[in-house]
């Protein structure tokens, strides 16, 4: 689930993403790569194991349309994803031939390695995408992965429990937090959050409900341009406002993880989750949660909302990969509006760059309408500043836990985030 992302202007936000709309038609034919013609097979791999029966049937559709290639999809854990690619591709292993990845620094630091290939001139479905997107995914002058999805932060909530207690989905901060005291005096569990698995505070809620105050892509550009310290008075400030939520988390979070967060939500024990995303989608629908979603309150009423939306999962194809063709063949593919729908079908929650008519659930629309209507930023810490040790993202983790156990007060936790990155970053 965790991305490395950003697209460089907010402006071009709306733009790309107003072409995925559901009443946006695509223009233009894709022009696919002639199919291999000797019978091959390909391996594709990324660190999401709950997909493998929705990639099977995306596959099915490709392997029916080219059937002198078999594809397979061999997923690694999440957890052990990185090292495990790592150490096959050290060892120029050509166990797989599309590799998951995602954008900025992961793609520039395995092309800086050689473990991928420039895919201009071999991936001429290129083109279909927007250049904006197609630089995040690209390094040493050429796109070196094929933009697949991206997705949405945001608020999930139990549609039962707010009914229950006459409470409406809430458009400002104040709005937020007076729920949260309704259910907290009700004896209701308000927010499924823990402290184990640090990314679901770093990560998954300080860009997520905390852009809103830190100032979203303007505050994050400015701070990549070193033209700001973490020790701004913005970012001490979201740090308090995790400080203020920690009585709202379920008791015992000390202890638990994000897998037992999710549980807490699916089984209608707490009555949001505040640091999860739209991948969350297919999982809850399965699960039967009533549930609902909305986008971070805005601190007052008539601010526009700053909606931390995250490029995700891009595919590279391996240096070592021994079916090259069948390889570009496959990716050619993913890279049309063919394969675009299908996988937003099969795994709501998460979008396609795609210019594109499609149809999606109602879910998978709510959220794609917030995005449109909203000024789009990254994870804070995905560009630029988790280049190096230690990095941003590792910090802001670090940070976010120990403000929540008590462990730092806001101006401490921004002087730790400031302090590491102030090792190797070049501040003004």
């Amino acid at each position: 689930m965790r991305g490395i992302l950003s697209l460089r202007k907010t402006g071009v936000f709306l733009l790309v993403f107003l072409t995925i709309s559901l009443a946006c038609a695509f223009a233009g034919g894709s022009k696919e790569a002639a199919p291999a013609q000797t019978q091959s097979t390909i391996v594709v791999t990324s660190w999401r194991t709950e997909d493998i029966a929705a990639v099977n049937a995306i596959n099915a559709v490709f392997m029916k349309k080219y059937p002198n290639i078999t594809v397979k999809f061999d997923p690694i854990k999440n957890t052990e994803y990185s090292a495990q690619l790592q150490t096959a591709l050290e060892t120029k292993s050509d166990r797989y031939d599309v590799i998951g990845v995602f954008p900025f620094g992961w793609v520039e630091n395995y092309n800086k390695n050689g473990y991928i290939q420039p895919l201009n001139g071999l991936v001429k479905n290129l083109s279909n995408l927007p250049q904006a997107v197609l630089d995040k995914y690209s390094a040493g002058g050429s796109v070196v992965a094929v933009p697949v999805a991206a997705v949405a932060h945001g608020i999930y909530y139990n549609k039962d429990i707010f009914a229950k207690y006459n409470l409406k989905v809430p458009e400002t901060w104040a709005e937020f937090i007076s729920i949260c005291d309704t259910l907290k005096q009700a004896g209701v569990n308000v927010i499924a959050q823990g402290a184990v698995d640090k990314w679901t505070l770093g990560e998954g809620g300080f860009p997520n409900w905390g852009a809103n105050f830190y100032g979203g892509e303007a505050t994050r550009q400015a701070l990549m341009a070193g033209d700001i310290k973490f020790t701004d008075p913005r970012f001490v400030k979201t740090f308090a406002v995790l400080k203020s939520l920690v009585q709202y988390f379920v008791p015992g979070y000390q202890s638990i993880d994000y897998v037992a967060m999710q549980q807490l939500f699916k089984t209608g024990q707490a009555a949001m989750m505040i640091c999860g995303g739209s991948w969350e989608l297919a999982g809850f629908k399965a699960a039967g949660v009533n549930f609902g979603w909305f986008p971070p309150p805005v601190q007052n009423a008539g601010d526009k909302e700053q909606l931390c939306f995250l490029s995700d999962l891009g595919y590279s194809l391996s240096r070592y990969s021994k079916n090259t063709e069948a390889a570009a063949t496959y990716l050619n593919w993913v890279s049309t509006p063919e394969f675009a729908q299908l996988f937003m079908t099969n795994i709501p929650g998460f979008y396609s760059y795609m210019p594109g008519n499609y149809t999606l659930d109602p879910a998978a629309t709510s959220i794609l309408k917030a995005v449109q209507s909203s000024v789009l930023t990254e994870r804070l810490m995905a560009q630029k500043l988790s280049d190096k040790p230690p990095t941003g993202t590792d910090l802001l983790d670090d940070a976010c836990v120990k403000v929540v156990l008590g462990e730092f007060t806001p101006e401490q936790a921004a002087d730790y985030v400031q302090s590491g990155l102030a090792t190797w970053f070049p501040f003004k």
